[in-house]
């Protein structure tokens, strides 16, 4: 396939293509990821991919593998945070009156004493590493 043929066989059935992963994955931007994927891969191949060899059907074909395999890492990655905080406390407290009155004291000093007072004390780093970073800005 040349660059030409390959630019129109993107525009010809690219939409195409995400309407169908589109209804596979319920999620456009999703969808219009996995399609783009697939076109990259059919792009570095192009020159092995025969226009009447049916083009759209192989990058339909990666495109569905590859939001299967989008599924898959995502279910997985959210039954191990499940098994993982299983047990913890589902709440997070918020912030209490004394950090919220230091916020605001520290809203209103100028940016880089107010990163000082912050790196020094709660990120735990020396006054010159402080320093270091304010100079910066």
């Amino acid at each position: 396939m040349t660059d030409e043929e390959y630019a129109e066989f993107y525009a010809s059935c690219g939409r195409r293509l995400i309407g169908q992963v589109y209804l596979l994955t319920g999620d456009l931007p999703e969808a219009e990821d996995v399609v783009q994927d697939a076109f990259v891969r059919c792009w570095t191949r192009r020159r092995s991919i025969a226009m009447d060899g049916a083009p759209e059907a192989w990058v339909r074909t990666v495109a569905f593998r590859l939001a299967v395999s989008r599924f898959r890492r995502t279910r997985r990655g959210r039954e191990a945070w499940r098994r993982e905080s299983a047990g913890r406390p589902t709440e997070v407290a918020g912030p209490d009156e004394q950090s919220m009155a230091l916020a605001q004291a520290l809203g209103r000093l100028p940016r880089r004493q107010r990163l000082a007072m912050v790196i020094v004390p709660v990120v735990d780093r020396s006054v010159p590493v402080a320093a270091a970073g304010s100079s910066s800005g």
